[in-house]
């Protein structure tokens, strides 16, 4: 008779995995609370630097800059990535459904700073041609963002149209509701997982990009990755340490609540399926 329970071969591999994953992180929130400058040299705790951050003008306004085109690019992302997602799985064989399926997949495998310079390229010429745009900035570092990020939404919502059941769309017709009102009320709630987790990897995938934003930006558009780029390279501040610190807390609450959320819908699924 087998016995439950890990194996000590996999819990090792599993603790060697975990640790190779986190112990970075855990060493960067541990030195935030270091009350030295010397970022490797531990000098008592000390809550100094996160003080320091808060009085910090250019981080704050960095933060500001990148939280606002994170949550403007999670919200196209979603609306462009779900419509190329309906065009590939509704709509059948159409046209140009293959160079639109080699577009979205080829976004995810271009490397950052060849799609970086195109897009940089694709202003440039713009600019040229019709004036627009005047400058680099806030816009179009979003277009540039929706233009990567759309391509992971329509991945994501495109898996969960294709397994979806339409019986319950098809009952919604028959019953007389319109088009719009079947999605609203059948469609939408039953992508609606889908769609968070669409709008939570881009909003990752956009406050997190330093290649493409440096491209797309100006001088008077300059985003967080940009600023701890600019800083690191001048030395390790702590500063960036309690930074980082509190952005990965944020992260983690917002995958805890994001999580919950969605299970809870699973569960009210399987509840509402059992006779």
């Amino acid at each position: 008779m087998r016995k439950s329970g890990l194996s000590p071969f996999i819990a090792s591999c599993m603790l060697l995995g975990f640790t190779f994953l986190y112990a970075p992180i855990v060493m960067l929130i541990i030195f935030s609370f270091n009350a030295s400058r010397l970022v490797t040299v531990w000098a008592g705790f000390s809550t100094k630097w996160y003080v320091a951050l808060m009085s910090d003008d250019q981080v704050l306004g960095a933060a500001y800059l990148s939280f606002k085109i994170a949550i403007a690019n999670g919200f196209l992302s979603v609306i462009v990535g779900t419509m190329a997602a309906f065009a590939l799985v509704r709509f059948g064989r159409f046209f140009g459904r293959s160079i639109m399926i080699q577009s979205i997949s080829s976004r995810l495998v271009l490397p950052d700073v060849i799609l970086g310079l195109s897009i940089l390229l694709l202003f440039v010429s713009l600019q040229a041609l019709i004036g627009w745009p005047e400058r680099r900035g806030v816009m179009t570092i979003i277009i540039a963002h929706v233009t990567f990020s759309s391509a992971y939404v329509a991945i994501v919502v495109q898996s969960r149209l294709a397994g979806l059941d339409r019986s319950y769309e098809e009952a919604a017709f028959d019953l007389g509701a319109g088009p719009l009102t079947v999605f609203r009320t059948v469609t939408l709630p039953m992508i609606a997982p889908s769609l968070v987790a669409g709008w939570l990897l881009s909003f990752i995938l956009s406050f997190d990009d330093l290649v493409i934003a440096s491209f797309a930006s100006g001088p008077s558009a300059t985003t967080l990755p940009m600023v701890i780029f600019s800083k690191v390279r001048l030395g390790i501040n702590p500063e960036i340490n309690a930074l980082a610190t509190i952005i990965v807390v944020a992260v983690a609450i917002g995958v805890v609540l994001a999580g919950t959320m969605l299970q809870k819908q699973v569960d009210s699924r399987l509840a509402a399926s059992k006779p």
